[in-house]
């Protein structure tokens, strides 16, 4: 006997209130860029310049030892990660301690190094200070912008292939949820002020390919589907489909979710915050497969063009494997 956590055939009609969930969508949307303009994000070292310190010691790293030690100085942001390597000793234990610049300073001065050093020094005795490495605001402003550029670019390498695969309708439905997940993403992390670091560019890089991959699985029964019901409306195609296709979609997520919450809750500090990213975009990268996509696709028609070959059906490459 099999357990079933979701039936095998579902009914559920999505675009009952489709106006509805793109009501909420849009004004999720605006809520979200309206904190990035207003408040904007919690850069963390990576985007606002500051000064890693590199560590030794035969004692193993504890980070909320260093962190609790540092505190006192008051310096802000600090980013506190053990450095793992086969090549490493036993008894050879790496840090790498990253202090925020301070004020308009270019990177943290001398005095202020000395007093992280005293503070870790007074904790661990043993502790030897490797070297010392400063990121000025110029470079920090070069990786905002090369960020920047590959969170678009990798929407617009989407747009293309989605296009070539399938018809610019559904393309732009595609793109249409990715963006959504994207800007709800750094949206929630401008409102709940949390650390944006390249740990998040990384996530929302994920975010993007996850949401794709649902997106795909819808669009590619909705094709099937539209060859097989020729003459029944797109919008109880595209519902089947998603109802067809319901059941992997939730058991992803799900097991996804499960994961990710296991990483969040015993991983520590340091990977919380791309935890988080990966939470919350799994969680509005399923919504929007669903409900976004699917729905401006709805809202844009697509041509049913019945004399082409199954194999030939939306454009030349329409054939090529996924």
């Amino acid at each position: 006997m099999r357990l079933k956590l979701i039936p095998q055939e579902t009914n559920v009609d999505f675009f009952g209130r489709w106006k509805l969930w793109l009501g909420i969508s849009a004004l999720m949307v605006v809520i979200g860029f309206g904190s990035f303009l207003l408040q904007g994000l919690n850069f963390g070292i990576d985007f606002r310049g500051g000064t890693t310190i590199r560590t030794q010691s035969t004692q193993p790293v504890d980070i909320g030892v260093y962190r609790d030690a540092i505190a006192p100085l008051g310096l802000g942001d600090i980013s506190i990660t053990e450095v793992f390597d086969p090549s490493f000793e036993e008894d050879q234990n790496v840090a790498m301690v990253r202090i925020q610049a301070q004020g308009d300073e270019e990177a943290v001065t001398t005095e202020t190094i000395e007093a992280v050093e005293g503070a870790l020094s007074a904790v661990v005795p043993d502790i030897r200070f490797i070297s010392v490495e400063s990121v000025g605001p110029k470079v920090s402003g070069e990786l905002i912008q090369t960020a920047a550029l590959a969170v678009i670019l990798a929407i617009a390498a989407v747009l293309v292939y989605i296009w070539l695969r399938f018809e610019w309708q559904f393309a732009l439905g595609a793109v249409a949820a990715l963006v959504h997940d994207v800007v709800l993403t750094i949206g929630v992390f401008s409102e709940l002020q949390i650390r944006f670091d390249l740990a998040i560019i990384a996530a929302l890089l994920t975010i993007v390919g996850y949401s794709l991959n649902d997106t795909v699985v819808v669009f590619d029964r909705a094709r099937e589907n539209l060859r097989k019901y020729k003459n029944r409306p797109l919008k109880e195609v595209l519902n089947l489909s998603i109802n067809e296709t319901l059941s992997r979609t939730l058991m992803t997520s799900v097991t996804t979710l499960i994961a990710l919450i296991a990483l969040f809750v015993l991983g520590g500090d340091v990977i919380r915050g791309f935890v988080f990213a990966m939470i919350w975009g799994v969680i509005v990268g399923t919504y929007s497969s669903v409900f976004v996509a699917s729905t401006v696709l709805l809202y844009l028609g697509v041509k049913r063009d019945w004399t082409k070959q199954d194999g030939g059906s939306g454009t030349q490459f329409a054939n090529i494997d996924a």
